[in-house]
C-alpha cells in the first residue's frame, strides 16, 4: 500500500523558496503547497520578501563573497540546517551576506540573531501568554472586556499610555469581525493589551500586544521586525510577529488560513 507523502517541514518550505530542495522531494512539496492555501500564502510571502530584498541589494549580489566571510560560512555550515527552519530565513540570510559585503560585521551579527528569534524563551512565553489570554477571556459572556467598543477612543488612549506606545485598533470588518473591546493584562516585562473582535456568529479573535523582555529587546536584533510565525502549542493557535521591541499575536479557534488573513489585516493596519 502506498503511504501518503509526509507534510512538508519548515526546513523544506524554506529550501523550496531558496531553490535548494532535493529534486526527489520537490514535486511532493510543491503539490502539498498547491493543496493547502495557508501554506501557499506563506510560501508566496517568503518569496515576495526574498525578491524585495534582492531588489534592494541587487548591486551586491553579483560581487564575490570576501575570503574571510566565506571561511566563516564554511565553518558554520554543519549548523545551518538547524537555524534555517525559523521564519524569514531566506530574507535573513540574504541580508546578513549583503551586510557582510558592505563590511559592517556588527549589522551582520544582528541579522543572524534575528534568525534565532523563535528560539528565545521570552518570545515563546509571549505567544503562549497570548493564547492563554484568549482562552480565558474569549468565552466570557458578560465580562469579556474591561472597556467596551463604544468607548474605543478611551480604550486606545488608556492602553497606549500603559504600554507607553501609540496603539490603534485594526479594521477587521472585511473579514466580518468588529471590535468588542479590550483590556489591560500583566506581562513579564510590563503591561500588555488585548483587543477582542467578534463576527456575526459570535466567533471571537483577539489581538495581543506587549513589550518583549528587556534582555531580548536590548542587545540583539530580536526586537526588530520578523516574518509571521504560526504557533499551535497553547490552548488556541495564533499567528505572531515582532516589531521594534513589541510582540503582536492574533489568536483564535479558527482555521489556519482564516487566522492568517486576519493577522495579515492587523499587520497592515499596525505597521
Amino acid at each position: 500500500m502506498n503511504r501518503p507523502a509526509p507534510l512538508p517541514t519548515d526546513d523544506e518550505l524554506h529550501a523550496l523558496v531558496d531553490g535548494q530542495l532535493a529534486p526527489g522531494r520537490r514535486a511532493e512539496v510543491e503539490n502539498a503547497v498547491e493543496r493547502d492555501p495557508a501554506l501557499a500564502e506563506q510560501v508566496a510571502a517568503w518569496r515576495n520578501q526574498r525578491d524585495a530584498l534582492r531588489r534592494l541589494h541587487g548591486d551586491l549580489l553579483g560581487e564575490p563573497v570576501p575570503a574571510h566571510l566565506q571561511g566563516a560560512l564554511d565553518r558554520g555550515r554543519p549548523r545551518q540546517g538547524r537555524w534555517m527552519r525559523w521564519g524569514g530565513m531566506a530574507a535573513g540570510v540574504l541580508l546578513a551576506f549583503a551586510a557582510g559585503w558592505l563590511g559592517n560585521a556588527q549589522w551582520s551579527k544582528q541579522q543572524i540573531a534575528s534568525a534565532q528569534l523563535a528560539r528565545v524563551p521570552t518570545v515563546r512565553e509571549f505567544v503562549h501568554d497570548a493564547s492563554v489570554a484568549h482562552a480565558v477571556y474569549a468565552p466570557e459572556k458578560r465580562h469579556p472586556v474591561e472597556v467596551a467598543a463604544n468607548e474605543q477612543q478611551h480604550l486606545v488612549q488608556w492602553l497606549s499610555k500603559r504600554l507607553d506606545k501609540p496603539l490603534k485598533v485594526p479594521d477587521l470588518a472585511s473579514m466580518g469581525y468588529t471590535l468588542v473591546g479590550g483590556r489591560l493584562l500583566p506581562g513579564e516585562s510590563g503591561a500588555r493589551a488585548q483587543f477582542m473582535f467578534e463576527d456575526a456568529a459570535g466567533e471571537r479573535v483577539t489581538l495581543y500586544i506587549g513589550t518583549l523582555d528587556n534582555r531580548t529587546a536590548a542587545g540583539s536584533a530580536a526586537s526588530r521586525e520578523t516574518a509571521f510565525r504560526f504557533a499551535s502549542e497553547g490552548p488556541v493557535p495564533s499567528f505572531y510577529w515582532m516589531d521594534q521591541g513589541f510582540g503582536y499575536a492574533v489568536a483564535g479557534k479558527l482555521p489556519r488560513d482564516v487566522l492568517l488573513k486576519l493577522a495579515t489585516l492587523a499587520y497592515r493596519d499596525l505597521s
